[in-house]
């Protein structure tokens, strides 16, 4: 039944990886059970609001949970999956663009760079440490005055399972992302054809911009990729579940993209700026002073190319078979 997958997916979420699979199958043994005595005690199958009534009995999916989890002294076993999740949400969304500023005003800023790699990383250990005591300091009190406060007002024993997320197919792609992916890659399409397909990228009387003879090559891959994207997209509007094929495919198109992006900034893509009034001299350094800007953000592009490629490649490794309908080589 729709509603106790649900029950154990809320429940299985507040479990440690490891322990997840067998405590889950347990759960739902004694899950099985109970409606089985129930049914032979009614001499019918339950109805919907029977399930919810033993569910309901079981208690809530993370005080459930929180039976198979070691006890804690000051943030109890009923908060304490909450407070290890909010802990690594705080700290990775603060770190993480914290992080992202640091290797852009790297990259962009050489004037900001320590003589030496040992005051680099002194320097980065200093402005990391106060950020992860202080995360950890506020998340821990502000979950400590719940775990004083929480047992008077019972908030988290007040539960509805009808109210359960959906249980989630981790192949099933959303309609609604390929419609955007296919409207926004169309979009890129059209723009690109339109503003990009000339390395002659400014005409005006006042300013004209020339890029070298290799932004061909560049235009046309990715004007390939942006339609292999939108047709990889309209397929998977229609067949919404990742297999093996296509997540790898995905896998080779987005290594093909950055790639190209990474091989872009080592290019030196502009070849000639003229600046009405401007001497030829300084235009020449502003179009350096572009490549130069461009080849520093290069550790940029190759750290987003290998999350991308990451995110790809775990897709694939979690893969599993779709419904029937739907083979497994598309």
């Amino acid at each position: 039944m729709e509603l106790i997958d649900r029950y154990l997916q809320a429940v299985g979420f507040w479990l440690p990886k490891a322990q997840k699979q067998d405590i889950v199958a347990e759960l739902s043994e004694d899950i099985s059970s109970q409606m089985e005595e129930k049914e032979a005690e009614l001499s019918r199958k339950l109805n919907e609001s029977e399930v919810e009534a033993i569910l309901k009995q079981l208690g809530s999916p993370i005080v459930v949970a929180n039976r198979y989890l070691p006890q804690r002294h000051l943030i109890g076993p009923l908060l304490l999956p909450i407070y290890w999740v909010v802990l690594k949400m705080a700290w990775l969304f603060y770190f993480v663009p914290w992080l992202f500023v640091w290797i852009c005003i790297d990259s962009f800023a050489p004037s900001y760079r320590p003589d030496h790699a040992g005051t680099l990383i002194g320097g980065t250990l200093r402005a990391v440490w106060p950020m992860a005591v202080n995360t950890f300091a506020f998340v821990t009190v502000a979950f400590a005055l719940i775990e004083k406060y929480h047992v008077k007002s019972g908030f988290l024993e007040k539960w509805d399972p009808r109210k359960l997320p959906p249980v989630r197919d981790p192949n099933r792609i959303k309609r609604s992302s390929s419609i955007a992916e296919i409207v926004g890659l169309i979009a890129v399409c059209v723009w690109w054809i339109g503003f990009m397909s000339s390395p002659v990228m400014v005409d005006r009387p006042e300013v004209r911009i020339i890029l070298t003879p290799a932004w061909r090559y560049f235009f046309w891959s990715i004007l390939l990729l942006t339609a292999a994207g939108a047709i990889a997209s309209g397929i998977n509007l229609f067949r919404p579940y990742w297999t093996r094929f296509r997540a790898s495919m995905r896998l080779v198109s987005d290594c093909i993209g950055w790639a190209l992006c990474a091989w872009l900034c080592k290019a030196n893509i502009v070849a000639e700026i003229s600046v009405r009034n401007v001497p030829h001299e300084r235009t020449m350094q502003i179009a350096a002073a572009i490549n130069l800007w461009a080849s520093r953000s290069f550790p940029v592009v190759v750290a987003i190319g290998v999350l991308t490629a990451s995110v790809d490649v775990y897709r694939i490794i979690r893969v599993k078979r779709g419904p029937a309908h739907f083979p497994a080589d598309w």
